[in-house]
C-alpha cells in the first residue's frame, strides 16, 4: 500500500458524497458529519446501485476519520467505485492518475482478471448481507477508537493526530441516570396518589355520617287549635331488630332527626295528646314537615281543673261525671325512694279540689279512656311533694 492509493481513496470518498448528494439531501453535504439516519439511507442507496454493502462499523472507520492510514479491503473499495461510477477500483485509480503515477500492480491485468474483480463485488454483497444479520443498526452510533501513524506525512496539524475514543461507556451511564431518575418520579407520582385515595378514604371514614346523613325536621301542631304545641313531647324512634330510641321534642320547637336510612318510623306521644304512630319515606318526603297531635281532651280538663281553684263545686261534679267509679289512679313520687302509691276516684277529686299551693306543681303523666268516654285510668305527679321527700 502506498501513499498514493491513501490519497486516491480520500478522492473516492468525495466523488461517493458527489454521487449520493446528487439524488439525496441529508443533515450535512460532508459525507464526514453524517450520522444515523444519513448512513441508513445511504447504505440503502449503495445496495441499491452497487449491489453491495458497507456496515456501519466501517462507515465510521473510513468516512468518519479523515485523512485514513489504511484502506479497506478490496471489496469495498471496488463497491464504492461501482457506485461513484466506475468498473473496479483499478478502474477508479486509472482515471485518477497523479503525475508520473504507474500502476505497476494492475497494468498488465487481462480482461477475465477484471471479470473476477466484478465477481468479487457481487460476492461482497452477499458476505455484507450476512454481516448485517449479526451487526444492529443503532441511530447513536459508536465510534471506534482511531490511532493514527505518527510518521505519516498526510497529517496536516496536530488536531488530525488527537485519538479518538469511543465514548459509549459514557452514552449507557447517561441512559442509565436517566432511565432511574424516570423511575424515581413514577414511584413519587404513585406515592402521592395513594396518598391522597388513603386521605380521602379516612375522610369518608371519619365523616360519613355528617356525608351521607340527611336532616329532617317535624313541627307538631295541635289538630284542633292549628297551633304549635307549647308542650314537651315524647319520640320514640323505632327500628327493626332495635330498641327503641326515646328522644323529647322541646315545646314551641321543631323536632330534627338526623338519619341515613331510608324509611322512619316514630311514636309521638304526650300526656294531654294522642299517642301517633308517623311513618314515611324519606326517599320522597319533604325535609321539613308539620304533624298534627289530635289532643286529649280528658287529660286537657284534668290539668285544668288542678290548676283552677274557681267553681269547685262545678269541677268536683265535672270531675265526677268524668272519672269512672273503677277508674286506677296513681301518683308518682320521682325521688331517691322513687314509687307509687293508688288512690280511688273520690280521694283524687278531694286532692285536685281543695285550695293548696301544690296544685301548681301537678303534673298529668297519663289517662286512659274506655269506650264510652270514661276515664279509667290516671296517672300523675306532684313535683312539690318530691322535692320535700
Amino acid at each position: 500500500m502506498s501513499d498514493l492509493d491513501l490519497l486516491h481513496f480520500e478522492q473516492l470518498k468525495s466523488e461517493v458524497q458527489s454521487q449520493y448528494l446528487a439524488d439525496h439531501t441529508p443533515s450535512f453535504d460532508d459525507i464526514s458529519k453524517w450520522k444515523g439516519i444519513d448512513i441508513i439511507y445511504f447504505q440503502e442507496d449503495l445496495r441499491k446501485k452497487a449491489k453491495g454493502n458497507i456496515s456501519e462499523k466501517s462507515f465510521y472507520t473510513y468516512f468518519k476519520n479523515s485523512p485514513v492510514t489504511k484502506l479497506p479491503r478490496i471489496d469495498m473499495l471496488n463497491i464504492l467505485s461501482v457506485y461513484a461510477g466506475y468498473v473496479s477500483w483499478y478502474d477508479f485509480k486509472k482515471n485518477h492518475l497523479f503525475a508520473d503515477e504507474i500502476l505497476k500492480d494492475y497494468e498488465d491485468l487481462q480482461e477475465e482478471e477484471i471479470k473476477e474483480l466484478e465477481k468479487s463485488v457481487e460476492n461482497a454483497e452477499i458476505i455484507q448481507h450476512n454481516s448485517e444479520k449479526s451487526e444492529k443498526i443503532q441511530i447513536s452510533p459508536q465510534k471506534e477508537e482511531y490511532i493514527p501513524n505518527e510518521n505519516s506525512i498526510l497529517q496536516k496539524s496536530i488536531t488530525d493526530n488527537q485519538t479518538v475514543k469511543s465514548k459509549s461507556a459514557n452514552l449507557s451511564t447517561y441512559d442509565e441516570s436517566d432511565s432511574k431518575t424516570t423511575l424515581s418520579l413514577v414511584k413519587k407520582y404513585i406515592w402521592l396518589g395513594i396518598s391522597a385515595i388513603l386521605a380521602v378514604l379516612v375522610g369518608l371514614l371519619g365523616f360519613k355520617d355528617e356525608i351521607f346523613s340527611k336532616k329532617y325536621y317535624y313541627s307538631f301542631i295541635d289538630a284542633d287549635r292549628n297551633s304549635k304545641i307549647n308542650a314537651e313531647l315524647q319520640v320514640q324512634i323505632l327500628k327493626d331488630n332495635e330498641t327503641p330510641i326515646l328522644y323529647v321534642a322541646k315545646p314551641n320547637e321543631p323536632f330534627v332527626y338526623t338519619t341515613k336510612s331510608k324509611t322512619l318510623t316514630m311514636v309521638v306521644s304526650s300526656p294531654y295528646y294522642r299517642t301517633d304512630t308517623i311513618q314515611r319515606n324519606l326517599e320522597t318526603a319533604p325535609e321539613a314537615e308539620n304533624i298534627e297531635l289530635k289532643p286529649n281532651d280528658y287529660a286537657i280538663m284534668l290539668f285544668y281543673y288542678s290548676k283552677s281553684l274557681k267553681d269547685l263545686k262545678k269541677k268536683r261534679i265535672s270531675l265526677n261525671y268524668l272519672i269512672s267509679d273503677q277508674a286506677l289512679i296513681y301518683q308518682v313520687f320521682d325521688n331517691q325512694f322513687y314509687g307509687v302509691e293508688t288512690m280511688d276516684k273520690q280521694r283524687y277529686i278531694n286532692l285536685v279540689t281543695l285550695p293548696s299551693t301544690s296544685l301548681e306543681k301537678l303534673e298529668v303523666i297519663d289517662t286512659q279512656t274506655d269506650k264510652s268516654g270514661k276515664i279509667v285510668m290516671i296517672k300523675f305527679k306532684i313535683d312539690t311533694d318530691e322535692k320535700n321527700n
